[in-house]
């Protein structure tokens, strides 16, 4: 930027990726120390500190959008700072393909797991920017987008934006996926067609099932309501214990993408009929953890602050002691009691845990059983 070329003769402590530097050494006046991002953002920061002196921070584009400002009030968080921004690449490859984006839901997998990308997706967003990495590539984005049934998009892919490989590129979904791009590129997903996807309160005969046991499913109702009990607005982690075929977990999920749902079961042909049910009602970013879950490492897992249970291998009361050693203050547990004898042990068991129980609810779907949906909440 014109108006920061001054400053850079009054400075003598420099950092940027080596790439940076190459571009702008010349600029540098002759004694001056670069300190080179890479590696360990802990180590970065401790040398930026025995500096001693102002540091002059060189990034790509917009350092506020996904970019090194928020790094650095991350692990210097008392820093003084005075940004001098340029265009993000994602305001670069509009202005080129003349797409107005002020309706545009940005995300970034550049360094990053899936989950903004998948949220943005689950919401049906109609313009979504997408930052990618080495990993997380244009082709990676579109075959993901493809396993879990996200058909009605077009992505257009800007690489090396401004620089001497210049190129945009657009095409179907299925098509993007079996290209190879630049390693610097952003991508822009334009939605074509009306959203396939599920809305709430998917319908039980969209999930495939148990075989021989169709009945193995929170109907829809019932689903509902309980989740609706677990207040899953005000909740960042959500923990599902005995999915079975993973109604309650890819309704939550498909409900609020950004959540993290964790789901439990023992059953190991479960494993197979939850990655397909996911996979067809686009329900991308669920953990499915397998096996017995009083042997998890439960303390390795992000604690939860909403818990269904769909299933306790008649030990309740147990169960409701592990959740009780990680669920937060203030977090709510549902259970679905078909059996008298299961509500009086959740009451029981809730009780001598301290939580606080909830007016109950009784619904019947059709000629099934009454179902009691008892929901308590941790209170100290």
């Amino acid at each position: 930027m014109p108006e920061a070329l001054p400053l850079l003769a009054q400075q003598r402590v420099f950092s940027g990726g080596q790439r940076h530097y190459e571009l702008v050494k010349a600029m540098l006046p002759e004694h001056h120390t670069w300190i080179t991002i890479k590696g360990s953002m802990v180590a970065l920061f401790e040398q930026y500190q025995q500096a001693g002196a102002t540091v002059v921070v060189f990034a790509s584009g917009d350092p506020l959008f996904y970019g090194m400002v928020q790094t650095i009030y991350k692990y210097a968080p008392a820093a003084t700072l005075q940004v001098f921004s340029h265009f993000s690449s994602i305001q670069r490859l509009c202005t080129k393909i003349a797409q107005p984006y002020e309706k545009i839901y940005h995300t970034s997998v550049h360094g990053r797991s899936w989950k903004e990308l998948d949220a943005a997706l689950i919401k049906g967003h109609s313009l979504i920017a997408v930052l990618t990495d080495v990993t997380r590539c244009p082709q990676a984005i579109a075959a993901r987008m493809l396993q879990y049934n996200f058909h009605h998009y077009e992505m257009v892919v800007g690489e090396d934006l401004d620089g001497q490989n210049e190129s945009i590129s657009s095409g179907t979904i299925t098509e993007m996926a079996t290209r190879s791009f630049y390693p610097l590129s952003c991508v822009l997903l334009k939605q074509v067609s009306p959203e396939k996807q599920p809305g709430m309160g998917i319908a039980d005969q969209q999930f495939e099932g148990l075989p021989g046991r169709p009945n193995m499913i929170t109907k829809r109702s019932i689903r509902l309501a309980s989740l609706s009990q677990l207040q899953l607005h005000t909740t960042a982690t959500f923990w599902d214990i005995g999915f079975c075929t993973g109604s309650v977990a890819i309704e939550a999920k498909r409900m609020y993408g950004a959540l993290e749902v964790y789901a439990f079961e023992v059953r190991e042909e479960c494993a197979a009929i939850m990655q397909r049910n996911m996979e067809q009602l686009s329900a991308p970013g669920i953990e499915v953890i397998m096996g017995d879950f009083y042997e998890q490492d439960h303390a390795a897992i992000p604690a939860p602050d909403a818990v269904f249970i769909g299933g306790h291998g008649n030990r309740l009361d147990t169960l409701v002691q592990i959740i009780n050693q990680y669920i937060s203050i203030g977090g709510r547990i549902v259970l679905n009691a078909v059996q008298a004898s299961s509500r009086e042990q959740f009451i029981a068991s809730a009780a001598n845990a301290r939580w606080e129980l909830q007016p109950e609810e009784v619904l019947q779907v059709n000629e099934h059983n009454p179902i009691t949906i008892l929901t308590a909440i941790k209170i100290r």
